[in-house]
C-alpha cells in the first residue's frame, strides 16, 4: 500500500540526502534549493557541476572514490537551480558561471599570491596546493600560483526563461552600483540568447528558476518516504521601507543586504516533479559569548581582523589582544583564495601589534595561552596530530592518488586518517 500526500516541509527536513539516492529512478531531477543573499550562489553552482559534469572527467581530480563510485551509477539528467529572487541578485561570480555556462576553455590562469613574512608564503603556498589539487594548481612562484582548471561541461543544455531576464528600472539602478551582479545577468543572457530551443535526446540539461520559492513537497508513503515533487510560489520583487517593517523583519533585511529589493509571494504556485532536494540556503553567523557582535551583519566588529568593543565604528575602543577571521569577520562572502587575503590581513594585524610590544588583554582573566589549549583538548579526550602527521596524510593521498592518475585519492574516514598518521 503506498500513498501521497502534499506536504509542506520544512526544507531543513529534507537535508538528509546521501549518495545511495543518486540512482533511486531512472531519470531523476534535481532541485536545488536557494534563497536569501546566496541566491544562485557558488556552492549551488559547485554541487551542479558535479551531478552534471561526466565522471570520466571527474576521475581525474581528487574526488573521492565512494562518490565517484556513487555518481557514476547516477541516473541524473536534469538539474534545476531555483532562487526567489531575480538574476540580477545572482549572488555567484562571473568566473564560476561562465565556467558551467561552457564559456571558458580549460588553459592555465594564475592567482597572485602577495605574502608579508616567509611564513605566510608558505603557508599559503601550501594552502592553493591542497585546496586546488580539485583545479590543479601548481607551483607557486615568483608571487603566482598556477592554477590549471577544467572548461565547461561539455554538451550540456542551459534553459533560462526570457521573461526571467527582464529588467525593473531598481534592478538597472543595482548593476550600476555593482559590477559584478552586471556581468553576472549579461553571462545569463548570453546564454540564454544561444541556446538551441530544446534539449536533444539524453543531452543533460541545467535549468536556471528565477522568483520561485519552495511551498511544499509531494510524499509518497511506502515502506520509506520517497519525494515525487514540490509546488513552489511565484515571487516578485518589492522595494521596500524599513520604516514600515517589524523588528524581526527589520533584522532579516539587513542580514540579507538585500539593498531595496525582497521577495514576496505571489498567487501563483508552479508544479515541479522530482526525485531529490539539495538546499544551499547561505549561512549566518551567531554571537560568541563574550564578544561583541553586530546582528544586522552578522560579524564580529572589527578593523583589519581586531575586535572592537562596540558596533559604533569607534577605531579607539579596541578590544586588546582578540582577533578575529574569515566569515565571523567579514560575513559569508567571498572564495576560497578570499579566505587566504582575510586571514594575511588579521595576521599582519597581530605581527604589528606584536611589534610594538607584548600583548595585553584588556581582560583581567588569565590566559593560560598554548598550554591551556592543549590541557582543555586533553581533558575533552580530544586527538591532537602535529603538522607532521598532517604531512603523512597529504603524502599518502598523493601516493594512493598517482595510482590512478589523480592528483590524490581523499582518505575519506577519521579510522584511515588516524592509521595513516599513526604509522
Amino acid at each position: 500500500m503506498s500513498s501521497t500526500t502534499r506536504s509542506s516541509v520544512d526544507v531543513e527536513e529534507i537535508d538528509r540526502t546521501t549518495t545511495q539516492y543518486l540512482g533511486a529512478r531512472v531519470t531523476l531531477l534535481m532541485v536545488i534549493l536557494v534563497s536569501s543573499k546566496q541566491d544562485k550562489g557558488n556552492v549551488a553552482l559547485d554541487v551542479a557541476r558535479i551531478l552534471l559534469r561526466p565522471t570520466a572527467e571527474l576521475a581525474k581530480t581528487d574526488i573521492a572514490g565512494h562518490a565517484l563510485l556513487a555518481l557514476e551509477k547516477s541516473s541524473i539528467r536534469k538539474v534545476y537551480l531555483v532562487g526567489r529572487r531575480g538574476p540580477v541578485q545572482a549572488a555567484c561570480t562571473a568566473k564560476e558561471l561562465r565556467e558551467i555556462l561552457g564559456m571558458v576553455t580549460g588553459k592555465a590562469w594564475y592567482v597572485p599570491v602577495m605574502p608579508s613574512t616567509k611564513w605566510v608564503r608558505q603557508g599559503v603556498g601550501t594552502a592553493l596546493t591542497n585546496v586546488g589539487d580539485f583545479l590543479g594548481v601548481g607551483a607557486v612562484e615568483y608571487g603566482f600560483a598556477r592554477i590549471q582548471r577544467f572548461g565547461g561541461i561539455k554538451d550540456l543544455y542551459i534553459n533560462i526563461q526570457e521573461a526571467d531576464l527582464q529588467k525593473s528600472p531598481v534592478d538597472e539602478e543595482e548593476m550600476r552600483t555593482s559590477r559584478i551582479q552586471k556581468r553576472v545577468y549579461e553571462l545569463l543572457c548570453k546564454a540564454s540568447s544561444s541556446r538551441p530551443v530544446k534539449p536533444a535526446a539524453g543531452q543533460r540539461e541545467l535549468h536556471f528558476v528565477f522568483f520561485q520559492k519552495p511551498d511544499s513537497f509531494w510524499i509518497q508513503r511506502r515502506e520509506r518516504a520517497m519525494l515525487l515533487g514540490f509546488a513552489s510560489r511565484r515571487q516578485h520583487l518589492k522595494v521596500v521601507s524599513l520604516s514600515t517593517l517589524s523588528k524581526y523583519e527589520v533584522y532579516i533585511v539587513n542580514f540579507m543586504d538585500s539593498g531595496r529589493q525582497v521577495a514576496v509571494g505571489t498567487g501563483a504556485f508552479e508544479d515541479t516533479a522530482c526525485g531529490l532536494v539539495l538546499k544551499s540556503i547561505g549561512y549566518k553567523s551567531v554571537p560568541v559569548d563574550g564578544l561583541p557582535f553586530d546582528p544586522r551583519r552578522g560579524v564580529v566588529p572589527n578593523l583589519q581582523g581586531r575586535v572592537l568593543q562596540s558596533t559604533s565604528g569607534d577605531h579607539e575602543l579596541l578590544e586588546k589582544g582578540l582577533y578575529v577571521c574569515g566569515w565571523l569577520k567579514r560575513g559569508p562572502t567571498g572564495i576560497i583564495a578570499t579566505n587566504l587575503y582575510c586571514a594575511e590581513e588579521t595576521v599582519a594585524s597581530i605581527m604589528e601589534d606584536l611589534s610594538q610590544g607584548p600583548l595585553v588583554s584588556a581582560s583581567n582573566l588569565p590566559k593560560p595561552g598554548r598550554e591551556g589549549l592543549l590541557e582543555s583538548l586533553d581533558d575533552r579526550k580530544v586527538t591532537v596530530l602535529p603538522f607532521s602527521d598532517w604531512e603523512k596524510i597529504d603524502s599518502e593521498e598523493k601516493r594512493l592518488g598517482s595510482l590512478k592518475d589523480k592528483p590524490r585519492e581523499k582518505l575519506s574516514s577519521w579510522q584511515e586518517l588516524l592509521n595513516v598518521a599513526s604509522d
